[in-house]
């Protein structure tokens, strides 16, 4: 081999080399954090702090949906949907933070979005908070299209390696549809259902980690926050902490989307096109006892303008997936009893299909003398009433445990005295809210749902009846 040919290996094997490095740095890189590095022209080497906005999303059950799963559909079944957030996060132009297995962390701050680099604090405080808000917003949106494996959300897709992730995913979706065994509604209903959780604050910003494993992150007690706010959140909406809400309410976020919200309803059809104010924006104190009972002033919003009807909708289709079918159903009655909306739909368009509810039956389950109110005033009963009067009625007997206060110290026996009769008096009284309490969850409770069932399990057994005799 002459010197000339040693040459042009080593130069090739360089240039192999050199090409493989862009590749995985182009791989692997975050785009967004690399444009936005070289539009600053240089790296930010030290943190700072900053008004940010976070969101966190966590897919719910996904363990039991992933069981259905083989590794590989699993894999791509994820990145398709977090290729659809992608989307939606660089339209607002967020910066997706990481990524762990199911759940997903995406933040706003000033030094990625050159959009806020000459704002004031007021200005860029809004402008944060308008994008973060709808990002939560739309990839709620996103994910019942993600859902329906819709061909039109391609459209807006110009990356072919983006549209390639989300046809193979789409084709998992289908094909999971598809299948004959009824036996279990997922395959007929395969439905990816997310809760996020969003909040806004000062926190410090910058790059994270030893030499070589940089990350770009943010840290403090706000992106704590939202994290707890994403663990309570309700399945297919968002929370957010009272803060975030106030800055939404002060902007006049929060009353454009109102005016949005019922507006989209209403073009739709939707009964949410008469929503109220504290029904989309509902206040709640959230308490995580396994923060030592720690509790979070929050809002939960809705944000899909037909989810009455899509719920109605589907279920319908249950009604015909036997025993499997009603307890998704009174799963829908479990989780929703709060709205009004949700449950006068499902019980309205039950009850168009030929179910029975035995309203005042189920009514005198709750509370004899509340039955015989509505009897004598023949005001009208629903389900919603039905379950709002129960929980009425639990949270009474959660608050009527009085505890006596403690004694004070005068002497050693006096004190040991009357810390005996101080610990009797507080023993019998929880005992007798316990009793109380158990007696009302694991009798008037269980009659109540089982009643619903029951009512759901009648028209099944009525309807193949009918079948089988035609």
């Amino acid at each position: 081999m002459d010197i000339f040919e040693k040459v042009r290996n080593e130069s090739l094997r360089v240039s192999f080399q050199e090409d493989l490095m862009d590749s995985i740095e182009e791989f692997y890189l975050p785009r967004h954090l690399v444009n936005a590095i070289y539009e600053i022209g240089h790296i930010p080497e030290h943190s700072r702090e900053g008004q940010v906005g976070v969101g966190f999303i966590d897919i719910a059950d996904y363990t039991r949906l992933s069981k259905y799963l083989s590794p590989k559909e699993n894999q791509i079944l994820l990145n398709g949907l977090y290729t659809a957030f992608q989307i939606v996060l660089e339209r607002h132009g967020g910066y997706l933070n990481k990524i762990e297995g199911d759940s997903m962390m995406f933040h706003f701050d000033d030094i990625i979005d050159k959009r806020l680099w000459d704002l004031d604090k007021a200005n860029r405080e809004t402008l944060i908070a308008r994008e973060l808000f709808y990002t939560c917003v739309d990839m709620q949106r996103v994910c019942v299209l993600f859902n329906q494996a819709d061909e039109e959300f391609l459209e807006g897709t110009d990356s072919q390696a983006s549209r390639n992730a989300l046809v193979s995913a789409f084709n998992i979706i289908r094909e999971l549809r598809n299948k004959t065994d009824i036996s279990s509604t997922l395959f007929a209903f395969f439905q990816i259902h997310i809760r996020i959780g969003a909040n806004i604050g000062e926190v410090t910003i910058g790059n994270f980690g030893p030499e070589g494993s940089k990350h770009w992150d943010v840290i403090g007690l706000p992106v704590i926050n939202a994290k707890r706010m994403e663990s309570t959140a309700p399945v297919g909406g968002l929370r957010i902490s009272e803060e975030f809400f106030n800055i939404l309410k002060e902007t006049g976020i929060a009353d454009d989307y109102f005016k949005q919200f019922r507006e989209e309803a209403d073009i739709l059809g939707s009964v949410y096109r008469t929503i109220k104010w504290d029904d989309l924006f509902r206040f709640r104190e959230v308490v995580l006892h396994e923060k030592r009972n720690a509790s979070y002033k929050t809002y939960s919003v809705q944000v899909y303008p037909a989810l009455p009807e899509s719920l109605a909708r589907q279920a319908m289709e249950l009604l015909n997936h036997g025993e499997a079918g009603v307890k998704q159903i009174l799963e829908f009655f479990r989780y929703y009893r709060g709205n009004h909306y949700i449950l006068d739909a499902l019980q309205h368009g039950l009850e168009k299909r030929g179910v029975v509810f035995r309203l005042e039956s189920l009514l005198e389950s709750v509370s004899g003398k509340m039955a015989a109110a509505h009897k004598k005033t023949g005001s009208p009963i629903t389900i919603f009433k039905i379950l709002n009067y129960m929980d009425q009625f639990l949270d009474k007997l959660r608050q009527q445990c009085r505890m006596p206060d403690r004694p004070d110290f005068f002497s050693y026996d006096q004190y040991m005295n009357r810390m005996n009769e101080y610990a009797q008096e507080v023993f019998t009284s929880r005992k007798k809210q316990a009793v109380r309490g158990f007696w009302y969850t694991d009798v008037v409770v269980q009659l109540v749902y089982s009643g619903i069932e029951a009512s759901l399990l009648e028209y099944q057994m009525n309807d193949a009846e009918e079948l089988e005799t035609l």
